[in-house]
């Protein structure tokens, strides 16, 4: 619609245009595009206050919800003292709303930076690989944090807390696998890395053999 009265507007533009230029009114020139940008700046705005709405309303309903749930549980459950967390200062409803740790993400941007690597050399990739075994070990801990938080802050049961450490066990093997990969690769490869590692009278010199 704003584009069809902009149109509109824009042919009588094509008359007054010249006219206000010559004659120093403003208010003749491209009077289209002046009426274009004033219906789409009253559009944004109706969306951003409908959308805004839309969001209260929302998250009045999701609170309301929330709350229902909460009366069931204690109604339902009764949870041993050893997992109940300890709540030192109030927390806002806004709080549990913040995104948090989303393992589907953070494999997502991993799995693309190995799509799309590009080293500068072999061994840029050598020192990746080397890399390797520290990283796994890494990606474990983060399961046996969890499998610690839920046994001694979440309200979950025991079983979750078995499940994270269980991850966290198995993916110690990828350590030890990660490792030999390293003494594998260096291994298959000692001559190459010498020649980067250790050149003969400097580098300068281990490239005279061009390789």
């Amino acid at each position: 619609m704003a584009a069809a009265l902009a149109g509109t507007a824009g042919l009588v533009g094509l008359v007054t245009s010249p006219l206000g230029r010559r004659l120093g009114i403003p208010a003749l020139a491209q009077p289209g595009r002046r009426l274009y940008r004033r219906l789409m700046g009253i559009a944004h705005k109706a969306r951003a206050e409908r959308d805004a709405a839309i969001r209260d309303r929302l998250h009045e309903q999701v609170a309301a919800l929330d709350g229902d749930q909460d009366d069931e549980v204690k109604d339902r459950v009764e949870r041993p003292d050893h997992l109940a967390p300890l709540i030192s200062s109030p927390t806002s409803e806004r709080d549990f709303r913040v995104p948090g740790f989303k393992f589907n993400q953070a494999a997502a941007e991993m799995e693309q930076a190995a799509r799309t690597y590009d080293p500068d050399g072999n061994m840029e990739v050598v020192e990746m690989v080397d890399t390797l075994p520290e990283a796994m070990e890494s990606i474990a801990k983060t399961f046996l944090t969890l499998a610690e938080r839920a046994d001694k802050e979440f309200a979950f049961e025991k079983e979750v807390a078995e499940a994270f450490n269980d991850i966290y066990k198995n993916l110690l093997g990828a350590v030890d696998f990660a490792t030999e990969l390293t003494k594998t690769f260096r291994k298959v490869h000692e001559a190459d890395i010498a020649r980067h590692e250790e050149p003969r009278n400097g580098t300068q010199a281990e490239k005279g053999w061009n390789v």
